[in-house]
């Protein structure tokens, strides 16, 4: 069912083409893919999710986080970050985590980057990140208070920072 939004206003925004692309590498929690698929129909990015998922993509979770968006996304499934570079090709991509030395706020996004994104309890691996020293980036946050983000609100910022920095003002 196509609900219709009475409150809404579609602002004057620039949106990027090509759009940008969320990867999300081995996601576990169901609800925060599900509130990423949404940001992604929101937004026009690409969903990548690289397996192994910690939910099935029917998960009634996931779905009920991505309300009736879901399947306008059409998500991206690879079964491997091999699979996902050979299949997504990425031009440019930047890889987010905690202990990154470099802030989002010094990154200049351009259209068709990728984002990237490990799992809520182990991050991208060590590995991974040690593979893409200069293209690591962290979100400041206070950590005499908390250790990381929720992945979905870190998601959200690093898309909306790149779309920001698209618009001319």
């Amino acid at each position: 069912m196509k609900h219709t939004h009475t409150r809404r206003f579609d602002h004057a925004f620039s949106w990027p083409d090509p759009p940008f692309h969320v990867v999300l590498v081995e996601p576990e929690i169901p609800p925060n893919t599900g509130n990423i698929a949404r940001l992604c129909a929101a937004t026009g990015c690409q969903l990548h999710l690289i397996e192994p998922l910690g939910f099935t993509i029917d998960d009634a979770k996931l779905r009920r986080a991505g309300l009736d968006y879901w399947d306008s996304i059409a998500p991206a499934i690879h079964p491997s970050w091999k699979a996902y570079l050979e299949a997504a090709r990425p031009a440019r991509m930047f890889l987010f985590s905690t202990g990154a030395p470099a802030s989002i706020f010094e990154a200049r996004f351009k259209p068709g980057d990728h984002l990237v994104f490990g799992s809520e309890t182990r991050g991208l691996s060590d590995e991974l990140l040690a593979r893409y020293p200069d293209q690591r980036l962290g979100i400041p946050l206070q950590t005499a208070h908390v250790r990381s983000l929720n992945l979905s609100t870190a998601a959200g910022i690093a898309v909306y920072e790149a779309l920001r920095q698209q618009q001319k003002f």
